[in-house]
């Protein structure tokens, strides 16, 4: 059994939401909330509320317990990028592309992946 969590157009990049997907993936979610808690990244409590929101979809819509979930599927797929103008010396101007993510998270009680 599977549950999921979604999150679109989150303001983090997707190289840096990426670095901490790739740690938690595969791990038992207690586990994984653990790691986010005191990871020094500021991606991982974005990351942190969608793995919470995964578990409570597991254990309320699907009746899973808590203690067994593994975390089965995590993706960051790139999302638009906001583009500004920044005023640069001599009168030129420089760009800031303000990249977004679209994060999903699969946790599964173990049994079938």
């Amino acid at each position: 059994m599977e549950a999921r969590a979604t999150v679109k157009f989150l303001r983090v990049p997707p190289r840096k939401a990426r670095r901490v997907v790739d740690a938690i993936r595969g791990k038992r979610v207690d586990r994984a909330l653990t790691m986010l808690t005191f990871a020094p990244v500021w991606a991982a409590k974005a990351i942190e509320k969608i793995l919470r929101s995964a578990a409570a979809n597991a254990e309320n819509n699907h009746g899973m317990k808590g203690t067994d979930l593994v975390i089965s599927k995590a993706t960051v797929d790139g999302g638009p990028t906001i583009k500004r103008v920044e005023a640069r010396a001599r009168g030129q101007a420089g760009f800031k592309k303000k990249r977004m993510s679209h994060v999903t998270i699969i946790v599964s009680d173990g049994e079938n992946g």
